[in-house]
């Protein structure tokens, strides 16, 4: 392990018992000498007593493979504590509406500050979240609305599609002059909420054709819904509801009896004698499946619910959300949904241009926190923009918003990975203001990969050696010369470039993308050429995803494999979300001769007293709820006879507690050979995830981690074309390679892979490259180059058709 000590960002020289007379003229306060973020003996996930010193009011970079420990380290020990001693400054009552936090598991924190997390977790993906909601620049656009507009309709209320319109009345009773006095009084609140679609913008419909097949009669298989099969209960709930004859064909009934059967209202009937209430498939069907979380639901009531239900802008509104009050009044000739409409950088040049001294501190605000967006990069957004269609990048990047004018100083921010969906233009530009928090006073602390921000830190901690079970080690801690000159994996990958193709794969065939207009494309027309390795990038905001998410995903053959979160609770895991338990648990029981169920820990074979969680739960009223490990399984899960039953020398808690290496190798030789679990053990490998352990909670996986894992489950797919979205995020600089290695096997088995990336060792690997924009906003949306890497970089060189992205390739791969 190579370490050098940090350097504290002052010297101390006075001694803590000094009398302020006694001090010399370079002496220090007593309270001026902490100095060090101290930790000693971290124990989360997989660190090992882990003791590290961390420089306040500087830049830490926090660095090493995936897995090696740098969230435990920074999110699951430092902010957790910090953020752990916040919460219990508050009142008891007001902590049992926060989330609970328990102490991280280290020996001891000292020189802790304030810390505000920026992590890359996507917003809520609530319809009525956007970005000018998130941000509060919708709340100083409605004030000023309702001061400035004309016609004048109301309070900023009126300008809000989260406030309904409401109006009622009612008799009130209260003592006056020592009487009981009841009187009649009227209330009216005026919202901006557009009644037909509830402030969505849009409003849902279900596709009737999709519920039933005409030409057969309800005996026949009428119904086409997932669960509806003849002589099942759900289908004789309509065959002996007397409503209809369920011997004729739906094209043959009465309109009478298609309202029956489709929408008729909830009402008591009696079924086979026995009292039940009835009501139309349409809202049978709303109730039962969409009223549950998509993400939730198993794949085929997942495919089945994106083909019946169809999503059209709301006619009254035109999508706008508000009322035709509230899109009435304007400023300039600017109404308020115009105004959230328009490009961030164009809505701040617009309040820039009001001059109305009543209301000049709100237009100071506002035009200060819309130009923040377009200091950080965010200026191609518009404030309507829904707050769940953000990438996690551009809704790390908004949460910045709050904090850049923020007069906090002597806190830590703590960021996950800022550069996530930054094209090396921008990225730039994030290191820029990564140091102006820092130079405002303030501890930063990043979790990165990216070579460029790790080159402008004032120090580095490095963790290691690997991943997993063989990592959570300070290897290297320092400066970023002492880190590249030492022998540690981030040091040695550190200066790797990736070397332009000699020649590159042929093409056969393409998929057509014509007159393409989502959001800021121009109509653009591109052909994506198939059985090779393409491609897609330009500046954020360019328009990469809405030319490939909007106009190819969803064709016959295509597979998307994001970052979207992975549903589940904390009994899911990487062995659970493959399928690769149900092998085991089958093996398990054909070697020890007892029933598969024995072995889920959700099911037979779970501990009595957890419940298979492993954990008990202690509610505590107000305070915070304590965890603490299962004291009958020792959280292990499982019952002790279940713990027994032995496969190739290890038992089921055992088993999911290997890493994927590990099971590899257990289910490769002897007793315990299993083919099946081989497959998706491989699979798993291929990706990079061979240090994940088969049972970990998957809400503790990065966002890369996620896509990985869904990757490698799509991988058995027979999609012909796959859609990766910026699958070098959370990778170490030592483990692009290994994915470049994966998406050439991907493409030599017959494959075509579609990759969105910013990565130039990506670029420079592909065999075809299409760049947008040559901005972003209403300055991107056009293709700007198509051709191989070697072309891209050319143009470069030559100057003539140069785009930022070959500016930046040519620069990364050098002569």
């Amino acid at each position: 392990m190579t370490t050098t000590s940090p350097t504290p960002a002052r010297t101390t020289t006075a001694t803590p018992t000094s009398p302020p007379a006694s001090r010399g003229a370079d002496a220090l306060a007593p309270s001026d000498t902490h100095d060090i973020i101290r930790v000693t003996g971290a124990r989360e996930n997989n660190l090992r007593d882990v003791c590290v010193e961390i420089p306040k009011r500087r830049l830490t970079v926090f660095t090493g493979v995936s897995g090696s420990g740098k969230s435990s380290l920074v999110f699951g020990t430092i902010a957790a504590e910090s953020r752990r001693l916040i919460n219990e400054t508050y009142s008891a009552f007001l902590q049992g509406f926060m989330p609970s936090q328990g102490r991280p598991d280290v020996d001891h924190l000292e020189g802790l500050t304030t810390a505000i997390i920026v992590d890359q977790e996507r917003m809520g993906a609530n319809p009525r979240s956007t970005v000018g909601t998130a941000t509060d620049a919708n709340t100083l656009l409605r004030i000023l609305f309702s001061r400035l507009g004309e016609p004048h309709i109301g309070s900023p209320q009126a300008f809000s599609f989260n406030v309904a319109s409401i109006s009622g009345a009612g008799a009130v009773t209260f003592e006056k002059e020592g009487k009981k006095v009841k009187e009649r009084r009227d209330f009216q609140i005026t919202g901006g909420m557009c009644p037909q679609c509830e402030g969505r913008g849009q409003v849902s419909d279900i596709d009737v054709t999709q519920l039933v097949d005409e030409t057969k009669s309800l005996h026949e298989g009428a119904i086409t819904v997932p669960g509806y099969k003849v002589g099942g209960w759900s289908v004789k709930f309509y065959t002996e509801s007397g409503f209809f004859d369920p011997d004729k064909p739906i094209s043959d009934y009465t309109d009478q009896e298609r309202h029956d059967l489709l929408h008729r209202e909830p009402e008591k009937v009696k079924i086979n004698g026995i009292n039940m209430t009835y009501q139309g498939l349409v809202p049978q069907v709303r109730k039962s499946m969409l009223s549950k979380d998509r993400e939730a639901m198993q794949p085929h009531i997942r495919t089945f619910v994106d083909r019946v239900v169809t999503f059209t802008t709301c006619p009254d509104c035109d999508g706008t959300r508000l009322t035709e009050a509230a899109r009435s009044s304007t400023i300039a000739g600017i109404s308020i949904a115009e105004a959230c409409a328009l490009q961030i950088s164009d809505l701040a040049a617009w309040v820039r241009g009001l001059d109305e001294p009543s209301v000049a501190p709100l237009l100071t605000t506002l035009g200060e926190t819309l130009d923040s967006f377009v200091e950080i990069g965010l200026g191609y957004l518009s404030l309507d923009r829904p707050a769940g269609t953000l990438s996690g990048g551009e809704a790390q990047r908004t949460k910045m918003i709050r904090h850049l004018g923020s007069a906090l100083t002597d806190v830590t921010y703590v960021f996950d990975e800022p550069t996530i969906g930054l094209h090396p233009h921008d990225i730039a530009r994030m290191n820029d203001l990564l140091l102006r928090l820092r130079d405002k006073g303030n501890t930063v602390l990043v979790v990165e990969h990216k070579p460029e921000t790790i080159a402008v830190a004032d120090h580095v901690v490095d963790l290691g050696p690997r991943a997993g079970s063989a990592g959570g080690e300070i290897v290297y801690t320092g400066d970023v010369p002492g880190l590249r000159a030492s022998d540690t994996l981030t040091g040695r990958h550190l200066d790797d470039r990736a070397r332009l193709k000699e020649s590159v794969r042929q093409r056969d065939g393409v998929l057509e993308i014509r007159g393409a207009e989502q959001n800021n494309l121009t109509g653009i027309d591109v052909d994506v050429p198939t059985g090779i390795l393409t491609v897609v990038t330009g500046v954020a905001g360019s328009g990469k995803s809405s030319l490939i998410h909007g106009n190819l995903a969803g064709r016959e053959g295509v597979v998307v494999v994001d970052q979207a979160g992975i549903k589940g609770s904390r009994r899911s895991n990487p062995a659970t979300y493959t399928g690769l338990l149900e092998p085991i648990r089958k093996a398990f029981a054909k070697a020890n001769g007892v029933k598969p169920a024995l072995f889920s820990a959700n099911s037979e074979g779970a501990c009595p007293t957890c419940k298979g969680a492993g954990v008990v739960f202690t509610e505590l009223g107000v305070m915070e709820t304590v965890e603490t490990p299962c004291e009958e399984c020792e959280g292990r899960r499982y019952q002790a006879a279940v713990l027994e039953y032995t496969l190739g020398g290890r038992n089921i808690s055992e088993v999911l507690h290997l890493s994927v290496d590990e099971a590899l190798e257990h289910f490769s030789d002897g007793e315990a050979r299993l083919p099946a679990a081989q497959k998706i053990l491989r699979r798993l490998a291929d990706v990079g995830l061979g240090y994940l352990t088969l049972g970990q909670p998957l809400n503790s996986l990065s966002g890369g981690e996620r896509q990985r894992l869904k990757l490698a489950v799509h991988m058995a797919d027979d999609g012909g074309t796959y859609i990766l979205d910026e699958p070098t995020t959370g990778l170490h600089l030592a483990d692009v390679e290994q994915l470049l290695g994966l998406l050439d096997r991907l493409v030599d088995s017959g494959r075509s892979v579609i990759v969105i990336e910013h990565h130039q060792a990506v670029m420079a690997h592909a065999d075809w490259i299409i760049d947008l924009g040559p901005g972003a906003g209403h300055d991107g949306g056009r293709v700007v180059f198509e051709g191989t890497p070697s072309d891209l970089v050319a143009a470069a060189r030559d100057g003539a058709g140069a785009t930022l992205t070959g500016q930046h390739l040519a620069a990364y791969v050098g002569d």
